[in-house]
């Protein structure tokens, strides 16, 4: 089953002066292909290196394409488009994974997984092959919050070795430059509904002398900025949900008087937090209904159906119409704190009566203003530029 260019397959490494270790990954890839009978080739995805990665490269004899655009992930989407292989395994070329050993990522993919993930807590760590800061927090934290954001069956979202059906990934339209660029490819193949399985996997001590290129605090915040935002419910509904729940039971609970939870007398001022609550929640709920409806616009997230159906029910005559209801009862209620003040001759207010009602009536003008300006911001979003 070949590709496009007559092979099966295509092992691809991404390269940055990576002299010290090359040789023995393309050897040992090499080796595997003569070994299994596949018909392969070995691709070196050269970032700009200047340590002669690419004279060893070619000597061994892999193919060297040039990537100009710097970055883990632009090496890799441009040796993919490079690649001539039905089939790609892509693995860091620091031999810390053993290319010589490839058996089962050809098994799955000729079994028509599109996407078959390394795993290596399943096949092992080796004594000193990944910082501690890595195996048991960072590793696992971000693969957690991946299966939760996506339920994605990934238990190893930061594997380097992993293959995949080339014309099925090139499909996905990956374009993160660095190294988010593995879990971009995790979080779109689950989301796009891709066959994916698992390979225990061995982790082996880099092979390099010098530090990594990995970066673990900024290329740990990288990972966790895109996850958050690829999952717009996450990062927006969920959150503000809870705090208009939570901001709008408080104000209920406290518009008739001050009150006493736990020795702690809470009045207006706890008040005015509620309402503050109540109006960031509203506030994060709809950004969660622009960023969904733009991630979908532009192909970044799937078609949701039931989120299609929700927006037609949102309309912008109805988001309008509970725009100013909310607006109309804001401000009766800022007319009857005028009034109150009126019998008082206009002269000096008792802030724990008057604000009682002073609060609701804001907060209702300003979720009223929100509601009106989201309505008519959905609307725009929903309409599409001709192409």
């Amino acid at each position: 089953m070949a590709g496009d260019g007559g092979l099966e397959l295509t092992i691809l490494m991404p390269c940055l002066n990576e002299a010290e270790t090359l040789a023995r990954c393309i050897d040992k890839a090499r080796a595997f292909l003569a070994r299994s009978g596949v018909a392969g080739e070995v691709v070196i995805a050269d970032n700009g290196s200047t340590d002669g990665s690419q004279t060893i490269a070619t000597a061994h004899g892999a193919q060297v394409v040039d990537i100009p655009a710097r970055g883990y992930g632009a090496a890799l989407i441009g040796g993919i488009r490079a690649a001539r292989g039905r089939y790609i395994i892509m693995g860091d070329s620091d031999d810390s994974y053993d290319f010589s050993r490839l058996d089962g990522f050809v098994a799955q993919l000729r079994a028509g997984f599109a996407l078959v993930m390394g795993n290596r807590f399943l096949g092992g760590i080796m004594p000193g092959a990944m910082p501690r800061l890595h195996r048991w927090l960072g590793n696992p934290v971000l693969s957690f919050i991946g299966r939760l954001f996506f339920r994605s069956p990934c238990g190893d979202f930061h594997c380097g070795l992993r293959g995949f059906d080339r014309a099925a990934i090139l499909a996905l339209d990956l374009q993160a430059p660095g190294m988010e660029f593995a879990s971009e490819m995790v979080v779109k193949a689950t989301l796009r509904g891709l066959r994916m399985t698992e390979v225990p996997t061995i982790l082996h001590p880099d092979g390099r002398t010098r530090p990594p290129h990995l970066r673990s605090w900024r290329d740990g915040w990288r990972h966790l900025r895109f996850l958050l935002l690829f999952s717009p419910s996450w990062l927006f509904l969920y959150p503000g949900l809870a705090l208009m729940l939570a901001g709008g039971l408080a104000m209920l609970w406290l518009l008739p008087g001050a009150r006493s939870l736990g020795g702690v007398a809470l009045d207006i001022h706890s008040l005015l937090y509620a309402a503050t609550g109540l109006l960031v929640g509203a506030q994060s709920v709809f950004f969660w209904l622009f960023a969904k409806q733009y991630s979908m616009r532009e192909g970044m997230l799937p078609e949701d159906p039931g989120f299609r159906r929700l927006l037609q029910r949102l309309s912008l005559e109805r988001g309008l119409l509970l725009g100013a209801a909310l607006v109309v009862a804001g401000v009766a209620l800022g007319i009857a704190a005028l009034g109150d003040w009126g019998a008082s001759g206009f002269g000096r207010l008792v802030p724990g009566e008057t604000m009682r009602l002073v609060i609701p009536s804001a907060t209702l003008v300003l979720l009223g203003f929100q509601c009106a300006y989201g309505s008519f911001f959905v609307s725009v979003l929903d309409i599409r530029a001709s192409r």
